[in-house]
């Protein structure tokens, strides 16, 4: 049962696995019904739900925007690895809290407030995730550029998901010219594995800064490239700006999830208000 264990957690702790999760939460979701939303729509909808959830403290209401948002998740097809991470991150903030409170006399007020906190990180973040993961580096500078965002900090933020594969891609090179410097430990036996899961670590800690300066001097000459080719002309000028965001349309399907999202919070509002009567 152990070595099948181990052997399950070598196979998710590779270096492709996690790199082919991270590039198709990036962008291998663009044939979702979160993907094909109009942006603007989409950003309008993370500012809800990433802002209001922190001003309520209705447990009810609250449950029911994570129900929402665990739906929208599921929508868009969220790699696994970021599920993991988002469960991980949430028990990191407020799981553990409440483990220690039970050690200091906690009750059930305790694990009320510990839950209604739970519920607004819960839902702030799956809100992010189910938005990002269903914008491309366009989608989201345009959709930012219609809304008046500096085209400087819309272009930094589109680029930010354009190095995302450079930095993939340097990553696994040091690894490899680690590999074949070093030695990695044997993992016939469990305590090998754990070993080597440890030397994985390692190498991955020790290659974060040639990382940085690699992805560095290849985002440079990139940037260049664009100067190059006029892309700060392009999103200062008003006409080609026009051109640009002509692709920019909202119809019925931003309608339908947008009536959807707003029945369903009137929904639990009202449900909230029947069960405190």
């Amino acid at each position: 049962m152990i070595e099948k264990i181990s052997e399950s957690v070598l196979d998710k702790v590779s270096i492709d696995f996690l790199r082919d999760q991270v590039l198709k939460n990036a962008y291998g979701n663009d044939d979702t019904p979160i993907a094909a939303l109009d942006p603007r729509v989409l950003l309008l909808w993370y500012l809800f739900f990433g802002i209001v959830p922190w001003f309520l403290n209705d447990v009810i209401v609250l449950l029911g925007l994570f129900v929402l948002t665990v739906a929208t998740t599921r929508v868009a097809r969220v790699a696994p690895l970021v599920l993991f991470v988002f469960a991980l991150g949430v028990f990191s903030q407020t799981g553990y809290t409440f483990i220690v409170s039970l050690f200091f006399e906690g009750n059930m007020d305790t694990l009320l407030s510990l839950l209604v906190l739970t519920l607004k990180v819960a839902t702030c973040s799956l809100a992010s995730i189910t938005v990002f993961s269903g914008l491309d580096p366009d989608k989201l500078s345009n959709g930012l550029l219609w809304f008046g965002v500096p085209e400087r900090l819309s272009f930094s933020i589109a680029f930010a998901y354009r190095v995302l594969p450079i930095l993939m891609e340097e990553l696994q090179n040091i690894l490899l010219s680690y590999r074949l410097r070093g030695r990695a430990p044997t993992h016939d036996t469990f305590r090998g594995k754990i070993r080597w899961i440890v030397y994985q670590v390692k190498i991955i800690i020790q290659s974060f800064y040639p990382l940085m300066l690699n992805t560095a001097k290849r985002s440079r000459t990139t940037v260049e490239a664009l100067e190059l080719k006029g892309y700060r002309y392009a999103a200062t000028n008003l006409k080609v700006l026009k051109i640009k965001l002509s692709s920019l349309h909202a119809g019925t399907r931003e309608a339908i999830f947008v009536a959807v999202s707003v029945a369903w919070v009137v929904l639990c509002f009202v449900v909230s208000r029947i069960v405190g009567l």
